[in-house]
């Protein structure tokens, strides 16, 4: 799937297509906080609505005649809110109004749904930029027993959530960065580190982010003898 160039960024899973979230039913709340972790993306924190296993999306929007968006929550499943990590895209149709929110406006929220989960078993979380969200909502839901995680961004500002899984992860977390350097950090693509290891075949891979990076990772967890059907993907469109 190609990444379009003038639409809002989107965590849309498999199976989650646009014309499907033109029908969500879309239940009112209010925005409890809006804040700019890094330039260009935000967390937006809401009360939790209902129920959700760690990795789903929500749909998202402020207008019920815009179309609204899937978003993947970035929150652990017990606690009380929900946070949702985006990119704001000035030509976007819905982020831009997403940044102006502050707390108390009005947000309308989605049902989580999606496939993209994890089970308690060793495996690795891959993910770039944004990508990270659904593996904070699994870390924080319990499953970061046993992973590893390789998070690649351009800039070392991209690494969001990086002193959180420093904590819980440790060593098990690997930060690639194409465009600065730094204490701890691969210089170069998350492929690039990738194509150094030796990934158990009987482990499973989770990937998040863009839709270049999840075609050239599973291609090479595959030459390196990984199952297909070990790889479970989620595009950020």
């Amino acid at each position: 799937m190609k990444r379009p160039t003038a639409t809002d960024s989107t965590a849309q899973a498999a199976g989650q297509p646009r014309a499907a979230a033109a029908s969500l039913e879309l239940f009112e709340t209010r925005v409890s906080e809006n804040i700019e972790i890094a330039p260009g993306v935000r967390l937006l924190t809401y009360p939790r609505t209902h129920d959700f296993i760690p990795g789903q999306v929500v749909g998202i929007t402020v207008d019920r005649r815009i179309v609204p968006r899937y978003y993947s929550i970035a929150s652990g499943a017990d606690e009380p809110f929900v946070d949702i990590l985006y990119d704001v895209l000035p030509e976007g149709e819905l982020t831009p109004l997403l940044a102006q929110l502050q707390s108390g406006d009005l947000l309308l929220v989605s049902r989580a749904t999606g496939g993209f989960l994890d089970t308690e078993q060793p495996g690795w979380w891959i993910a770039t930029g944004t990508g990270i969200a659904p593996f904070v909502s699994m870390a924080k839901s319990g499953l970061a027993g046993g992973k590893r995680l390789v998070h690649g961004s351009r800039t070392l500002a991209g690494f969001h959530f990086r002193k959180y899984f420093t904590k819980v992860l440790s060593d098990r977390y690997t930060c690639c960065c194409t465009q600065e350097s730094g204490p701890g950090v691969f210089a170069g693509r998350l492929t690039q580190w990738l194509a150094q290891q030796s990934p158990p075949a009987d482990e499973r891979y989770l990937l998040c982010g863009s839709a270049g990076m999840v075609v050239d990772v599973r291609d090479l967890l595959i030459a390196k003898g990984v199952p297909f059907a070990q790889v479970l993907a989620e595009i950020y469109f």
